[in-house]
């Protein structure tokens, strides 16, 4: 990738502690460039107005700007139609909505993996809990994949659920996922896909992935915090209750009976953060402009790299890369502790992630308690990847 779109993110070219920025914490959020505080702030300042029903000038260019962010979703995800697309406020949200209409009873299984953010685990548990039903889990490799062969014994007639990331934030291992969604199918289970690291890195196409709801997060896709997205296909969606009462989502209200929206706005009470989805909108349009193929190429390219120079440290423990890893790295030093690192790095200017990072059973699995977590996007260079092995060697003749 060229300097010209570094010069669009900013905060690249502050310094930390007297030291040139290297951020390598895009797994947990990425910077944002230029054009999304242009576009809320011009929003703001010239098309701020409630969106839906409004019949004066400045709310019906709301709504077309919020509804227009709802079509580019659908293209950015290839979604059959605009009902299948949710306002969220983020992957987490989108999961717990799920989580919170779907119907379960005793008896029934959800499945999810060994590898999960905490966000894919608790609101199954809670959903679990509240109705009876069974939590198990997809066990994992020692070299961190999937044993996808287990399918054959989890997969059931009670099976209702397969609550999966597509990406291990942890890993950056990429599921097999259309395999795993076919296989679910065949059993008569419906599959919801954490795309939380996968949206920004990869081509997504639902249809031909054939998963039944998909979740994102705006702030991981290069846009703004607090907005986020649930697709379900349409048919599906149709068939569930509403998540929240209030405005928006409702036909006709008294108190004898309410009757409830169409697709999506049952699942949409409330003001919708409609500056937000306009800005995500300009996000989706940012990334495809530069080519979502080409950033998985090069990400990939500095990916590999990373993993390569850092194999080379001694007593340094790589979690469980593959080849097709995503742009997500996780390691460990024998003999130092994975917050020690992170501080020093830090002070070196360098931003990475420490601890379970949201994924506590899973790291533990790995048989620790933490991690040294570098995440990479297409404005981080290969000097910047020397430049982190440089520091990291440094602290580490510091601390051992």
């Amino acid at each position: 990738m060229n300097q010209a779109i570094r010069d669009d993110f900013p905060i690249l070219a502050r310094t930390v502690y007297g030291r040139p920025l290297i951020y390598l914490d895009n797994a947990a959020t990425t910077q944002k460039p230029r054009c999304i505080v242009e576009a809320i702030s011009e929003q703001y300042y010239n098309v701020n107005a409630n969106v839906h029903r409004g019949v004066h000038f400045l709310s019906q260019q709301a709504t077309d700007l919020h509804e227009g962010a709802r079509e580019r979703v659908r293209r950015f995800l290839n979604a059959r139609s605009t009902t299948e697309i949710i306002f969220t406020r983020g992957t987490t949200e989108s999961i717990n909505l799920l989580a919170a209409v779907f119907p379960l009873k005793s008896g029934d299984e959800v499945l999810v993996s060994a590898m999960e953010h905490h966000s894919n685990i608790v609101p199954w548990q809670l959903a679990c809990q509240r109705s009876g039903a069974t939590l198990r889990v997809i066990p994992i490799s020692d070299d961190g994949l999937l044993r996808v062969d287990s399918l054959d014994t989890l997969l059931n007639e009670r099976t209702r659920l397969v609550a999966l990331c597509h990406v291990s934030n942890v890993l950056g291992t990429c599921n097999p996922v259309a395999d795993i969604i076919r296989r679910a199918h065949q059993a008569g289970a419906q599959v919801l896909i954490d795309g939380a690291q996968s949206a920004p890195h990869m081509p997504i196409d639902v249809q031909a992935m054939d998963c039944d709801y998909f979740a994102f997060s705006g702030h991981k896709t290069y846009g703004p915090t607090g907005v986020g997205v649930l697709y379900g296909k349409e048919a599906l969606l149709d068939q569930l209750p509403p998540y929240q009462g209030g405005g928006e989502m409702i036909q006709s209200v008294s108190f004898e009976k309410t009757t409830y929206n169409v697709l999506p706005y049952k699942f949409e009470a409330g003001t919708p953060d409609y500056v937000g989805t306009h800005a995500l909108a300009v996000a989706l349009d940012y990334i495809s402009d530069i080519g979502i193929e080409a950033i998985a190429q090069y990400e990939q390219q500095l990916t590999d790299y990373l993993v390569r120079e850092l194999r080379q440290i001694d007593g340094l423990t790589v979690y469980g890369h593959q080849p097709t890893g995503c742009s997500c790295v996780s390691f460990n030093v024998a003999g130092v502790h994975h917050l020690d690192i992170g501080t020093l790095l830090d002070r070196l200017g360098v931003a990475v992630r420490t601890g379970h990072h949201c994924a506590e059973p899973l790291v533990h699995r790995l048989g620790a308690e933490g991690t040294v977590r570098a995440s990479l996007s297409f404005y981080n260079t290969r000097e910047e990847l020397n430049q982190f092995l440089a520091h990291l060697h440094r602290v580490l003749t510091m601390l051992r």
